[in-house]
């Protein structure tokens, strides 16, 4: 059994996005405690009459600046318990964390892999005053464990050595998109590595998942937030957005950066390096249209994602090695591989002009390259191939982008102050 705590300012909020699960079919109200009600023994199906339970509380609130309590308690998908043990269970948890004198509404949730449990409540007594959270997340995992042993679950602390999730599609036609989605994610950061946001979202749109960060300013401050929404296999968004908080924070824009820092750090100690090279130069030199190009790489067990503008320009483009589980911008690559090479390569291809157009592209890009190879192919030379391992690669565009960051204004004249 594994249970989140969530604090928060906005009661409607909480409460709105349970009782939309209950007018939907995939939630119901499982029990109450302390709540104003119209049916007996069980909480309003009116939002305005629990809302109302919760105001002498937050009308005496002094300063508590996060009153609101949202929990969620989830049993393993094979724990099967019954509407009464998991009304016992919300009580005996909220007993043992120090809020069981508050009101509080539990719902019950049955839209996902797993029935789970959702409570929303406060955090401040009758007199305005906060409920201490010291330790709280200590007493939560305890409660866990007792409640785990009580009730006899899985232990959910052993659930993190369980096998890694697995890579899969998801499939919007089947049930439990949400469970697909957080599987997929969990596999993705557990198996692959990547340095940028671009190449983890490449990496994910191969699984029908979009990743999208979302910028905007909360309290005067900015924040960068990560949304996910699951896709068809043309790339069209078919499901809800979620948050990363859904899934957790490692989910999240801080979480990932953490993690890519850690993977470019092993990349700039030669930990791990492109071993693709090759296999893209050879198909760059044999194929003849972006179909058959994509069709070369995908059959040697790499994937490409190429992102384009409204008028079918290439901007970026990512490669992933599925056999090492890695991906790499274009340009980490090198230069020869950058968006604006395929863009000119692939309209090359699109005239008709073939590979001396294609030729000629990257005789321009690396015009004065001394390097050359055994038959003198110009695309065998500008991939580097012989340079593998000797050459590591830089991702141009990042380069300039922290260039332009790290660019230091220059100093202004200083204003006199007059007598």
């Amino acid at each position: 059994m594994v249970a989140k705590i969530s604090h928060g300012s906005s009661l409607y909020g909480a409460l709105a996005y349970n009782y939309n699960k209950v007018e939907k079919g995939v939630a119901e109200i499982l029990s109450g405690n302390r709540i104003i009600s119209d049916r007996l023994g069980q909480p309003s199906a009116d939002i305005r009459l629990a809302l109302l339970s919760f105001d002498d509380y937050l009308s005496a609130n002094r300063n508590t600046k996060k009153p609101v309590l949202h929990i969620a308690i989830s049993p393993a998908p094979e724990d099967r318990l019954t509407d009464g043990q998991l009304e016992e269970l919300a009580a005996r948890y909220m007993e043992m964390i120090g809020y069981g004198g508050q009101p509080y509404i539990a719902f019950k949730h049955s839209d996902s892999h797993n029935t789970h449990i959702h409570i929303v409540s406060v955090c401040v007594d009758g007199e305005g005053r906060k409920i201490s959270d010291r330790y709280e997340h200590r007493r939560s995992m305890s409660a866990c464990r007792e409640l785990e042993r009580m009730f006899c679950l899985r232990n959910g602390a052993e659930l993190h050595d369980s096998p890694k999730a697995e890579l899969r599609k998801v499939d919007v036609t089947a049930n439990d998109v949400r469970h697909q989605v957080a599987n997929a994610l969990k596999a993705v950061l557990e198996s692959y590595r990547f340095q940028s946001f671009g190449e983890y979202s490449a990496v994910l749109s191969t699984l029908n998942i979009e990743a999208r960060q979302v910028k905007g300013e909360y309290g005067g401050r900015p924040y960068v937030g990560v949304v996910y929404t699951a896709t068809d296999d043309m790339g069209k968004l078919v499901d809800a957005t979620y948050k990363s908080s859904r899934f957790g924070k490692r989910f999240g824009d801080k979480g990932l950066k953490k993690l890519m820092q850690r993977h470019t750090a092993d990349f700039k100690v030669g930990k791990w390096q492109p071993a693709i090279k090759k296999k893209v130069a050879e198909a760059m030199r044999s194929a003849r249209s972006r179909g058959e190009f994509t069709a070369m790489l995908a059959k040697q067990g790499v994937g490409v994602v190429f992102r384009e503008n409204e008028d079918g320009r290439i901007y970026g483009v990512t490669f992933i090695d599925h056999g090492r589980r890695e991906a790499f911008n274009g340009s980490r690559l090198g230069k020869e591989y950058s968006a604006n090479v395929f863009d000119r390569l692939f309209k090359s291809w699109e005239n008709g002009k073939g590979m001396d157009v294609g030729t000629d592209v990257f005789a321009k890009d690396w015009h004065g390259r001394q390097e050359r190879n055994v038959d003198g192919n110009i695309i065998e030379q500008a991939a580097g191939a012989l340079s593998l391992e000797t050459n590591p690669a830089t991702d141009y565009e990042e380069e300039a982008f922290r260039r332009r960051m790290n660019r230091k204004k220059k100093p202004g004249k200083r204003k006199s102050r007059g007598i």
